[in-house]
């Protein structure tokens, strides 16, 4: 992601070691509804993993796990807490098909333009098994902007974000309503989206 012309991919490749050390509990409460999804030791593709501790927590619990990052930086810092590579993936480049049975996104899908996130979410069910299951988180809002660091934010309401999950075929899509904060230390609307691929017909 870090490019000239990405404000928000720049922000993560020059502050990436000072968000590596920003937050290093992994999400436990989200990860316990996600991983009781799947079945012990279970494929899963972490996008935009951030320093690690999510991925760090899924392999501590047995599963096997691809951590991945848009950014070298992050990923590499990424790398350094896992003790194993983690490859540079951007979501528009994600191409694996019925490769995984849970594909884990802590906010990071929250970067993708409005205009592409349909997109991204088809590569993602393509990506997953029948009755795979796909957790992702968003700040919610009413319009795609930028926040004080620079960063993109597609911020989408409640209803728009489910409207633009039901254009795939998943058998289920659960949607939870939060209130949080981040790391620019501003009180914010979570969405956490859990939805899962609709399981084979034979």
């Amino acid at each position: 992601m870090s490019t000239d012309s990405d404000p928000t991919g720049r922000f993560y490749a020059e502050n990436a070691a000072t968000y590596a050390d920003w937050f290093t509990t992994p999400s436990l409460k989200r990860l316990a509804v996600f991983l009781a999804r799947l079945e012990p030791g279970a494929q899963v593709l972490e996008l935009g993993c951030g320093n690690g501790r999510d991925s760090a927590a899924m392999l501590e619990r047995g599963f096997r796990v691809v951590p991945t990052d848009g950014t070298p930086e992050m990923a590499s810092e990424a790398g350094k807490r896992l003790g194993m590579p983690v490859r540079v993936l951007r979501f528009e480049d994600v191409d694996a098909v019925d490769a995984f049975d849970g594909v884990w996104a802590n906010a990071c899908l929250l970067h993708v333009p409005r205009a592409g996130l349909a997109s991204v979410f088809g590569k993602i069910h393509a990506a997953l098994r029948p009755g795979g299951v796909f957790y992702a988180s968003f700040k919610a809002g009413k319009a795609e902007g930028h926040d004080g660091l620079g960063r993109y934010y597609n911020y989408p309401s409640r209803d728009w974000l489910r409207e633009t999950y039901e254009t795939l075929p998943w058998g289920s899509i659960e949607i939870d309503a939060v209130h949080g904060g981040g790391y620019d230390n501003q009180p914010t609307d979570w969405l956490h989206v859990l939805a899962v691929k609709q399981p084979s017909s034979s």
